[in-house]
């Protein structure tokens, strides 16, 4: 399996993935599945812009509202942590993890997923000590406070974290562990970034809890970002088991954003699943929840209450049965908000008031666990209103294998359609724009089709920010075969 692992993003899908698209051709290889270290920065709209933590000439737009409408679909399935650039209204819509577009999935304030024999886990934000143990207290419209506070790691998810047991393949988080720089080249770093040498001497160069997390979990492979520069680290744990680092830059050109690795895989099919262990552990510890702007505590040894939190196979079965024994995740993703349109934008933006996502309600109700904004308005008596927010028929399932159209080829191509939960098939959103773009035949499945201007051009020394990519960007259509058999096309 060959995984993609992305720096910082800050919106630039559109340039990621056609990277991806580059290195592929190049290199003649297919990429499984883009993991992104965070500053994902997920906005749909103007309104999702006065929710990130910046100043207004960063507060751009970028390209993940395409994929959010449909306007453009992810050719390679996705899966990311928050940083501390986010849309952070939309992403707390999705405190356990879910869809924020098609075939783009948020692993949550922590989350852990399986896809095929990988076990991905991985944890959202930034650390500092001031929230470390508070509450999720935040809900939109922010204050400038909490409008940062809102990214802070929490105890509450590396304590989850800590009680899981079985092995981790790859760990994602946006800062690095704290200790993960003695492990690497400390020279060659302080030469790219020399005001480093005063955050290491203070001991403040990285998270505490990450660290923790690092020597308790013992990854085989930790993925961040944060710090906008490539570092490699091999760590070596006292049972001989050893944790590779990398940390890679934000999508620049000439800079070191992206590295495709080779993962062994077991050839069993490339979909997302639920952990159950980690889902037993939401489970057991949604006592300790707690949604208040003040400091929570944990439970430790010697507390007249139960404080490991390691599943047993008694209370893993009990959830397996709630999910009618299937984990794989479901294809369902909600619209909670309106596209950006570039042909009408808000002149008078703002922050929203806050939003509860169907994805999330669905996993709460199976797992009988609380959503934390749903919990925070019953506090505040603003939960009948939140709750007249909710459009369970926003919600569709974007990938469907029954409907099929035929390709000039003459052989059938599924095609990716909306389809309403709650009623009839939407029609096929326009995916044939360019006249020029062809279908992909089917017997061509490790293959990757791309017609540029009706020519098949490989584009070499790419240049992400160069005119002439961007005008090449737009008349590229490319169609990918998914494992489970349906068609993306973009």
């Amino acid at each position: 399996m060959k995984i993609a692992v992305e720096g910082c993003a800050h919106g630039d899908l559109e340039k990621i993935y056609d990277s991806i698209y580059v290195t592929e051709q190049t290199e003649g290889i297919k990429v499984d599945l883009l993991v992104c270290c965070g500053d994902f920065q997920s906005s749909r709209n103007e309104d999702d812009l006065m929710c990130m933590a910046v100043p207004p000439k960063y507060q751009r737009i970028c390209t993940f509202y395409k994929y959010y409408s449909g306007e453009l679909l992810a050719p390679v399935l996705t899966i990311f942590i928050g940083g501390n650039h986010e849309a952070s209204n939309y992403l707390q819509e999705l405190p356990y993890g879910g869809w924020v577009a098609p075939n783009i999935y948020y692993l949550g304030y922590a989350g852990v997923i399986n896809i095929g024999d990988l076990r991905i886990a991985g944890i959202s934000g930034i650390y500092k000590s001031a929230d470390y143990m508070k509450g999720h207290f935040e809900k939109p419209p922010y204050s400038e406070q909490s409008k940062r506070s809102i990214y802070h790691i929490r105890n509450l998810e590396v304590f989850r974290l800590k009680q899981l047991s079985e092995k981790i393949d790859i760990m994602l988080s946006h800062d690095w562990p704290s200790d993960v720089y003695k492990y690497g080249n400390v020279e060659q770093l302080l030469k790219k970034k020399p005001h480093f040498k005063i955050d290491i001497e203070k001991g403040v160069l990285g998270s505490k809890p990450s660290s923790d997390l690092m020597y308790h979990l013992k990854p085989s492979y930790w993925f961040s970002a944060h710090l906008h520069c490539k570092y490699s680290a091999i760590v070596k744990h006292q049972d001989d088991s050893v944790t590779r680092f990398l940390s890679l830059d934000k999508c620049l050109p000439k800079r070191n954003f992206l590295e495709i690795i080779d993962f062994p895989h077991d050839n069993s099919k490339l979909q997302l699943s639920y952990d159950l262990e980690w889902l037993t552990i939401l489970y057991l510890t949604n006592h300790l929840l707690c949604v208040e702007n003040r400091f929570t505590f944990m439970p430790e040894a010697g507390d007249n209450e139960r404080y490991e939190f390691t599943p047993t196979d008694n209370e893993k079965d009990l959830i397996f049965e709630r999910l009618n024994g299937n984990l794989v995740i479901p294809k369902l993703f909600s619209k909670t908000a309106s596209a950006f349109n570039p042909n009408s934008p808000s002149d008078r933006p703002r922050q929203p008031e806050p939003v509860l996502n169907p994805q999330t309600i669905s996993l709460c109700e199976k797992l009988y666990i609380d959503d934390p904004l749903t919990k925070i308005s019953k506090i505040n008596g603003t939960y009948a209103q939140l709750n007249s927010s909710i459009d369970l028929n926003s919600t569709i399932s974007f990938l469907d294998d029954s409907i099929e159209s035929s390709s000039p080829f003459g052989t059938p191509v599924k095609k990716l359609i909306f389809r309403e939960c709650l009623g009839d098939v939407d029609e096929e959103p326009d995916i044939d724009r360019d006249k020029n773009s062809i279908e992909c035949n089917q017997n061509q499945s490790s293959e990757t089709v791309a017609v540029i201007n009706s020519k098949k051009t490989v584009l070499n020394n790419y240049d992400c920010n160069s005119p002439t990519k961007k005008n090449l960007e737009r008349k590229i259509r490319i169609c990918v075969k998914l494992k489970d058999g349906g068609w993306l096309s973009g």
